[in-house]
């Protein structure tokens, strides 16, 4: 039986280095700033079942983002292509494709066309193209989520993105990560979004 489906979570499929930081804290804020939680594998603990616990957890979200725009070959010899992306969107596809109404998925990437050249099967889905920037982000959740009430405006995600990049160095010794790719960091960013956003953004 699969889990309880959470309407209001979006699984986060996106690459966990330092090149991508500005974007993941995009997502984080932008998500939540539409009123929605981000989730992710990195608060996944490992083990032999990783990969059930991976499909489980895009089981119970009701959206799923799928960032592609790091699918590439990595710095480190030997060179090789970066699959866990386009893994998660597979699972994530053939889920949606047994139970359409229990789960929505959606595509970003930086550079248009690229996505549909790569994996060619893709032909025909809307791509969100977010241009490689925290902004784009904001702009292509917004166009995602268009119809989400209540939702945020660009301009009111990129003050509340602002807002957490100046917390980080405090949000880091508190859990004395060095690095935002952590499970202990993943939740503190989200609570330190969703601080902000009722913050800055209430009346």
């Amino acid at each position: 039986m699969p889990p309880t489906v959470e309407p209001n979570s979006v699984f986060l499929n996106i690459p966990y280095d330092s090149r991508f930081q500005s974007l993941y804290l995009a997502y984080i804020v932008g998500l939540t700033e539409l009123g929605l939680t981000p989730k992710a594998t990195l608060a996944i603990p490992g083990g032999i079942t990783r990969l059930d616990r991976i499909f489980e957890l895009i089981q119970s979200c009701g959206y799923s983002v799928h960032d592609l725009s790091r699918v590439e070959l990595d710095r480190t010899p030997p060179a090789t292509p970066r699959f866990n992306m386009p893994l998660e969107l597979g699972l994530t596809i053939a889920w949606a494709k047994l139970h359409p109404a229990l789960h929505t998925w959606f595509v970003c990437e930086s550079v248009n066309r690229r996505a549909q050249k790569s994996i060619s099967d893709l032909n025909g889905t809307d791509f969100n193209i977010h241009d490689g920037t925290p902004e784009g982000v904001m702009r292509e959740l917004a166009n995602i989520f268009v119809r989400r009430v209540g939702r945020a405006t660009v301009p009111q995600m990129m003050r509340s993105y602002r807002a957490l990049i100046r917390m980080l160095p405090t949000l880091k010794s508190n859990s004395g990560s060095k690095d935002v790719f952590t499970a202990r960091m993943f939740i503190e960013l989200i609570a330190a979004a969703s601080a902000i956003r009722d913050e800055i953004n209430m009346p």
